[in-house]
């Protein structure tokens, strides 16, 4: 079995590691603000980091050993937001209690010159056996606590009557399917039936924490406009944004490329006309029952845009508090 030098495990599980970063250009959608998915892709990016300097890369710990690198469960909180080209040091510190099976890492990150930090953040990793190319027994043996043969492992659910499969041609998939109606019954929510693509997947076939990310993300802006209010009608109408001060998504099961994926947002709860939160549960159907693959939690208010540096928060109005509180029929 191939061994790891001490040295090198020991940066892995107790070292900090500090990095600076800057938001990806493809996150600036309104202004120069950027939204909740891409901080979450820099919190990844320290996070991946971390294993770097580590000398345990992802593409190392995938080549060497044939262990996938899966970020399984992510929550953030965004007390300040990130504009585009700010400098984030983020700050990576290992949270592995002695005899856990879980890579878990808290990670703050601060604007370069700032003093208070502007995100926090939760992570945990799973090393997930390769067995797709070539299944290989060679697990170092100071990496073997945190292997998993599988991620997640959810037990089937009730059967579920299933339609053809999504058609390509629906492109952005559907929102009328049994599968959905019955999940979403009587219920303040919202159902989409997508089929996951590859670019949303990684180790050749599964779907990862970005992807997720990216489908969270894509039920909000669905769910928006189903009820009316989607993202444009309120910038076009009262120059008010979507701002996320906190998300969560966590593995339940493994989804795989080209599964169909039936993501339910159900509106939980709304705070004093100011935020909102919101549930998103996602599920593939295997030998005709559901199997759900992770489930998570988003925060969002709305904010008016003063200028183009400046906004600030703003309370809902009736038309908006009816658009989050409309139940299916049973």
């Amino acid at each position: 079995m191939t061994a790891v030098a001490e040295s090198t495990t020991n940066a892995l599980l107790a070292d900090v590691t500090q990095v600076a970063l800057r938001p990806r250009y493809e996150g600036n959608n309104i202004c120069t603000w950027i939204g909740f998915k891409h901080v979450n892709y820099l919190v990844e990016e320290a996070v991946l980091e971390h294993f770097r300097r580590a000398g345990l890369s992802s593409r190392y710990l995938y080549e060497e050993f044939g262990l996938g690198l899966d970020i399984v469960s992510i929550d953030t909180r965004i007390l300040n937001a990130f504009h585009l080209d700010d400098v984030a040091v983020a700050t990576v510190e290992p949270k592995i209690k002695p005899g856990s099976d879980k890579l878990t890492f808290a990670v703050t990150i601060v604007k370069h010159g700032g003093e208070t930090k502007d995100v926090t953040s939760k992570v945990t990793v799973a090393l997930r056996k390769d067995t797709y190319i070539d299944p290989a027994d060679v697990v170092p043996a100071e990496l073997a606590p945190f292997v998993v043969d599988r991620i997640g492992g959810a037990e089937p659910g009730e059967p579920v009557d299933v339609a053809d499969s999504t058609e390509l041609a629906a492109g952005r998939g559907t929102s009328d399917d049994p599968v959905l109606k019955q999940l979403t019954a009587g219920r303040n929510a919202f159902g989409w039936k997508w089929r996951i693509p590859y670019p949303y997947c990684h180790n050749n076939e599964r779907l990862q924490m970005s992807g997720y990310l990216r489908q969270m993300e894509e039920v909000v802006d669905l769910f928006l406009a189903d009820r009316g209010i989607s993202i444009k009608t309120l910038l076009d109408d009262r120059r008010w944004i979507p701002v996320v001060p906190h998300s969560k998504i966590e593995f339940l099961d493994e989804a795989l490329m080209e599964e169909d994926l039936y993501t339910i947002y159900t509106v939980e709860e709304i705070f004093k006309d100011f935020t909102y939160r919101s549930r998103m549960d996602t599920y593939v159907v295997r030998d005709g029952r559901l199997v759900q693959t992770s489930t998570g939690t988003i925060t969002h208010g709305y904010a008016v845009i003063e200028n183009r540096k400046d906004w600030k928060l703003v309370p809902f109005d009736q038309r908006v508090l009816d658009a989050f509180s409309r139940v299916n029929p049973a």
